[in-house]
Formats: structure tokens, sequence, C-alpha cells
């Protein structure tokens, strides 16, 4: 039986690398960090305790106090002789951070790309976006997760805004090296590739823990991410518990959580009250009645904003990333997202999922 159970694994790890184009990376250490102040705190400190470079890519950088505190880290760094590369996305940074934001980075010697510009050529290529929320410290460090770098995270105290809800990692290990290199790519398709020094001759990070975990970049007309959401609906046993902030599932995914659920799996799913983008809570909404008449249970967060985007299944895998379940984030976008399969990690992220529920309905 005990051979025939090693069988069983193996094609399970077999398929999820299949399905998420990623390998299965172990002595890694993740830390989770929950809502912007824990977030933005580690971020500022990695930033200035860099030696070597920065490798910075995120979709909205607000031309706001957070953005300026950023802004000023970056630039410290630059002028002290650091690498530093930032990756914005045009749509996401639209009306927010202009090209003369980061005149003062560029001055100091750092480098800063924009995402996908439109362009006469392509009158619908600006459909595809840099979703991306990442940032990488001296190739020791990766943070990634659902939070943009604007004061909108923290709140605003004088008006009673509480903070958003959302989720990141801070991941040490092996894993980095597939962190940096998924920055490299993208930035290699803006102009230049990145000096071999920055990603290509660095050393492979040192064990750093005992969480096994894949990295999955995903890139536009890529569907990595998607094959793994649904293997998990397919493979979940006794629970499946989902944070989304922007969840539109598109059929065969609401079909795969329908059957997980009439199979007597717990599947929960925790999504925005009241949504920043109201059409997409509408569209939301619209989707709920095949989810509850198969058992499926949903719950609205009661709080300013929920932008997390999490999963946690059956006490021993999570995800945590920049994808939210819908289509322009499983086909359209670049995203990047770690599947974990550990199950301290896992259990925590239940913890926090039933810490969550306290403020849903």
């Amino acid at each position: 039986m005990a051979v025939k159970d090693a069988g069983y694994r193996l094609l399970a790890e077999q398929a999820f690398s299949r399905a998420a184009g990623a390998p299965l990376l172990g002595g890694n250490s993740v830390e989770l960090l929950v809502d912007a102040r824990a977030n933005y705190d580690a971020w500022l400190a990695a930033i200035g305790r860099a030696s070597h470079s920065i490798l910075f890519e995120n979709y909205i950088f607000r031309d706001d106090p957070v953005g300026r505190e950023f802004r000023a880290a970056l630039v410290a760094r630059a002028q002290a002789g650091v690498r530093v590369y930032v990756l914005r996305d045009w749509f996401g940074c639209l009306g927010q951070s202009r090209a003369a934001f980061w005149q003062p980075l560029l001055a100091a010697g750092g480098e800063a790309r924009v995402y996908n510009p439109p362009r006469l050529t392509s009158p619908l290529g600006w459909l595809s976006r840099d979703h991306r929320k990442l940032l990488l410290v001296d190739g020791e460090v990766g943070f990634l997760g659902g939070l943009c770098v604007s004061q909108r995270w923290l709140g605003d105290p004088q008006r009673g805004i509480d903070p958003w809800r959302d989720t990141a990692v801070a991941v040490r290990g092996p894993a980095v090296t597939d962190l940096m290199q998924a920055f490299a790519d993208v930035w290699s398709q803006l102009g230049p590739p990145l000096p071999a020094t920055i990603v290509d001759d660095l050393p492979t990070p040192p064990v750093a823990g005992e969480v096994d975990l894949r990295v999955i970049a995903t890139v536009p007309n890529t569907a990595g991410l998607y094959r793994v959401d649904q293997l998990i609906a397919s493979m979940a046993r006794d629970n499946l518990w989902i944070t989304d902030a922007y969840f539109v599932g598109i059929a065969p995914y609401v079909q795969a959580l329908v059957a997980a659920a009439r199979d007597g799996v717990d599947v929960r799913v925790l999504v925005p009250g009241s949504n920043d983008v109201p059409l997409v809570g509408s569209l939301s909404r619209a989707g709920y009645r095949p989810l509850l008449e198969a058992g499926v249970r949903v719950f609205e967060w009661n709080g300013s904003m929920l932008h997390a985007k999490t999963a946690v299944a059956d006490g021993r895998w999570a995800r945590v990333g920049s994808s939210n379940l819908n289509l322009a984030s499983w086909i359209g976008n670049c995203e990047i997202d770690v599947a974990i399969e550990n199950a301290a990690f896992a259990q925590y992220m239940e913890h926090q999922y039933l810490a969550d529920l306290q403020n849903a309905t």
C-alpha cells in the first residue's frame, strides 16, 4: 500500500509541475505578511539594507506619500551604488506616477521601464498588463503578493477609512532565483537585458528553511496558474478556502468548485463586500447562484476593501500572489504567485482565513 501511495504522490507532483510549468523547489522559508503596514515596513527595511541590487516590479506606483517614501528609499540606495531597476505598468500608473516622477531615480543612476504603453500598431495590445507586485533585494529575499505602492492600502484614519485587507509573503532560499528570473524575463522584453552580474552570475541562495514551493510566473497567453487552480479544485479532499478581490469565475472553474462542494469538500470563497471596481463586484455577485446551490459558502468582507489573492487547501497547500480568479489574470497579464506545499504554512493560512471570516458575512 505504501508503494501505491508513493506512486500517487509522484503522479500528483508530475501533474502540478506540468500544469504550473514550474518545478517544486525545496529549502525555502516563507513569512506571511498581512496588510500594508507590515508589508511596507518590511519592504523599506530590506531596501535600506540593500548592497547589491533592487528589482522592483509593481502594477501601481502612486505619486502620494507612500510612493514618494519608496522613491526616496530607492534613490538613496542608487546614490550609494546599488543597482536599482523599476518596472511599472503603463495602465496601472496612468494618472498615478508619470515619467517625471522617476527622474530623481534616473538622475541617481537607477533605471525605470514602463510595461506596454499604447501603440498605434496594436490598438488592443494595451489589454495585456503587468499586474505583478514583486520586490527583490540582493538576490536574497523576495516579496510578492497583492499590494501596490499607494497610500490607499494604508487607509485614511482622519476620514475613518480602514486600511485595505491584503496579503503578501517574504520568500528566502533557492526560490528567489526563480523570482529574479521572472523579473529579468519581463525586463528584457522592454529593452536590453539586465547585466549578467544582477541575475545570471549570482550564486543560488542557500537553504533557508523547509518549505517546498513553486514560482508560477505567468505572462500573456499562458495559463499556468489557471491550470493549477483547476487542479487544486479537482484534487481537494477536505477543504478549499479562497480569498479573491476580483472573482469572476469562468464556467470550467466554477464547475470545478461546484463538483468539489457536491463531493463533500468544504469550499469557501471570501470576496469584498464593497469593491473599488463596482462593475467587477456586480459581475462577481452575478456568479454566486451556481456556487450557493452546490453548497459553496460565499462570504463578503465588511471592510474598506479586500484585495488579497490567496487560497489554502487540505491543510497542506497554499497559494499567495498577484493573480485574481478571472480571465485577465489567468490569461492576459503578467502575474507572479507562489504555490506552497507545506503543512505548517498552510495551517497558518487557515488560521488567518478563519480570523478574516470574523469580519465577513
